[in-house]
């Protein structure tokens, strides 16, 4: 299994308030995460990173993880607890007033992987079956879609593309939503913010993750297409390789 991290400011943003990594627990299995944050006066970089390390640090202390099961209820427990912590955070200092995050996270094993996700960043896997999106973003945008009142053509280009209806940390609980999947050698997990999302095309990412190079290649290949298409956001992202061999 191997795997690549890489985050860029774009050409627009001031500051990178995406956050992300990929961590170890000992056991051989790896935790992937993207964080977007939100909020003024840089409080989303502050929502993110906390999110980042506090799960970083669960899961290096983490047990062995065995089973679907256990994953989902490590994920379900650790962003609860994750959630809690940033909002007390914003209602107690000032300046992070309103602060919060979206978040993929996914463990890795050999045999499946477990994806939670609250927000708008997303989970892609490439296999023998095709690209396909795992993740259903809780934006206003998309449950207009999945209601039948607007296309997705339509939500493109929508004024209102970037209201969240769900965030970590902007409210006292949040629903995180977890499934598991079964991995099979040779597929490849994209995890990203919507910096990339919203300008690269699926057509294109699946393109880029099919070329026969190396996994920072592709990742270098994914943030400069996002670039030269206007860049105006922070753009982040991790490639999983479930080959024999390290990317």
């Amino acid at each position: 299994m191997g795997a690549v991290f890489m985050t860029d400011r774009g050409k627009v943003r001031q500051h990178n308030e995406d956050s992300g990594g990929v961590f170890y627990n000992g056991y051989g299995s790896r935790l992937a995460v993207v964080a977007d944050g939100m909020g003024g006066h840089r409080a989303g970089d502050v929502a993110s990173t906390m999110a980042i390390k506090q799960l970083q640090e669960y899961w290096e202390r983490s047990g062995q993880i065995g089973t679907p099961d256990e994953a989902q209820k490590w994920m379900m427990e650790q962003v609860s607890k994750i959630n809690e912590r940033l909002y007390e955070h914003s209602n107690h200092n000032e300046e992070c007033k309103g602060m919060g995050t979206t978040l993929v996270a996914v463990i890795c094993t050999d045999t499946f992987c477990t994806i939670g996700h609250i927000g708008d960043s997303r989970c892609y896997i490439l296999n023998e079956n095709g690209f396909s999106q795992l993740t259903e973003d809780h934006s206003l945008v998309n449950e207009l879609v999945r209601s039948g009142q607007i296309s997705k053509e339509d939500a493109e280009h929508h004024p209102r593309k970037n209201i969240l209806l769900r965030a970590l940390g902007t409210a006292e609980q949040v629903a995180v939503d977890v499934k598991s999947i079964e991995i099979e050698q040779g597929d490849l997990l994209l995890l990203c913010s919507d910096g990339l999302s919203n300008k690269v095309s699926d057509e294109k990412l699946k393109e880029i993750l099919l070329a026969d190079s190396a996994l920072n290649e592709k990742g270098e290949r994914l943030i400069h297409l996002a670039n030269e298409l206007g860049g105006e956001d922070n753009i982040t992202l991790i490639i999983v390789d479930f080959a024999n061999e390290s990317g």
